[in-house]
């Protein structure tokens, strides 16, 4: 029903005043359905500590730098630290991080008191800490990676570390000429960073880096050795004097001296490059061979849930070692292991052995927030994945060797099917033609397989 709407203390309008309202036509309202608009209630928030005052931007340089005697500071104790605001701070986020990763009580309490220490010792309050500083806590035997934690986490961690394979290199040209030390700095920096400028490479990993120095060191120090002040004086019939007759040490020798002046000659360091046009053939491959069958044997039937797990995975499914390691808890549902480039149908021996170790994981790290299949005592309070060593150490033999043997036995069962192998492991045609080209070795006829 149409209504016309009336303001309060008014009188109903004259029969005139209608007449001329409705000349114009009329305004009409539905009853209720025009209420007062208000405010939207403004959203409730939680203020979170705020981190952003520190680092302090400016820092106090020191003339000399003491080293600092940490046994005789806890013998006669340390310092309040000078910012109590910051020390409050780095607290709750300790706290806060040993909440998320499942800290045990000591745990945490030494990384506190690491931290109050290293703030009691700043020379300019509230500046960020660097790695170097704490290591100095290893004097009182204080864990160190707990604390860098904390600091990475809170943004107070300048990681200063030098890697260890700067290191190892220092060492390896340590004797050498001037000259030639800085010809192989040169080799050394674009192999382990890469150069953005003309000529352009990438990084290589760390791996590649030590294994090509490695090949190479011998030879340069002979050079050196003869008194040889520079590699620019190094001619081709050097370079066929230095390389092996043949087999995979000519091959690896000549790729990592053509590497190392390749590069040479790309910053002008050297006048020529002596490696072209020599041939040095590619490595050798190694033939797989079996392993012994009670050495899997123990690992599969052994009490340590993580040492079977990791003998079946590998022992029926022939994974990589950097697969173990990278396998997290999502990657293995409805009794499959879903890789990146394949799926695999577990078998019912690595099915019971995987419960056994989940069970295992959850009684021992219930609180962990690793996200990996395999962690330890380790990892199990990071995030990160286990280690390649870690593996083969739990295993007992190198995980590779049993990859190779499970492969093998694969091989042998199929007649030497290529297509069944690189769709059961993964493999290239060149990968599998190197399993089933030992099908008729007179090694594997003497063990009794062929």
């Amino acid at each position: 029903m149409a209504t016309t709407r009336l303001r309060a203390g008014t009188c109903p309008p004259s029969p005139t005043f209608k007449t001329r309202a409705n000349s114009q036509g009329q305004q009409l309202f539905l009853v209720d359905l025009f209420r007062e608009r208000r405010r939207p209630a403004r959203p409730i928030t939680f203020e979170r500590p705020s981190y952003r005052s520190y680092p302090v931007p400016d820092q106090q340089l020191t003339v000399v730098d003491v080293p600092r005697d940490l046994a005789r500071g806890r013998e006669r104790g340390f310092a309040d630290p000078p910012d109590p605001g910051l020390a409050h701070q780095l607290d709750e986020v300790a706290f806060a991080h040993a909440r998320r990763h499942g800290w045990s009580k000591s745990r945490l309490g030494d990384a506190r008191k690491g931290i109050r220490i290293l703030l009691s010792l700043q020379d300019t309050p509230g500046a960020v800490i660097t790695a170097s500083e704490v290591a100095q806590l290893d004097q009182i035997s204080i864990a160190l990676q707990p604390i860098r934690d904390i600091l990475a986490t809170a943004g107070m961690l300048d990681d200063d570390r030098e890697p260890s394979v700067v290191a190892w290199f220092a060492r390896q040209i340590v004797s050498l000429p001037d000259q030639m030390r800085d010809e192989l700095s040169t080799w050394f920096e674009v192999l382990r960073v890469g150069s953005t400028t003309p000529p352009r490479s990438r990084p290589r990993a760390e791996a590649t880096v030590r294994g090509q120095i490695r090949h190479a060191m011998p030879t340069v120090h002979r050079w050196a050795a003869a008194g040889h002040q520079s590699l620019r004086e190094i001619s081709r019939d050097h370079i066929q004097q230095a390389l092996p007759a043949s087999g995979s040490q000519r091959s690896l020798v000549g790729q990592s001296l053509r590497s190392l002046f390749r590069i040479l000659k790309a910053r002008r360091m050297v006048f020529s490059n002596p490696t072209t046009h020599f041939r040095t053939g590619r490595p050798e491959t190694r033939v797989p061979l079996p392993v012994p069958v009670l050495r899997l044997q123990e690992a599969l039937i052994s009490d340590n849930p993580a040492r079977a797990l990791i003998a079946g995975l590998v022992g029926f499914h022939a994974l990589r070692s950097a697969q173990l390691r990278s396998l997290v808890l999502t990657d293995v549902r409805d009794g499959r292991l879903h890789l990146p480039d394949r799926t695999v149908l577990l078998a019912p021996p690595v099915r019971k052995r995987l419960s056994a170790w989940l069970n295992h994981r959850a009684e021992r790290w219930p609180d962990t927030m690793n996200p990996h299949l395999l962690i330890n005592m380790k990892s199990g309070v990071r995030t990160g994945p286990v280690s390649n060593v870690w593996i083969n150490t739990t295993l007992g033999m190198a995980c590779q060797a049993i990859r190779e043997d499970r492969i093998l036995y694969e091989a042998i069962s199929i007649g030497g099917d290529v297509r069944r192998l690189c769709d059961l492991f993964g493999l290239s045609v060149k990968g599998a033609e190197r399993y089933t080209d030992t099908l008729h070795h007179r090694d594997l006829d003497e063990e009794g397989i062929g």
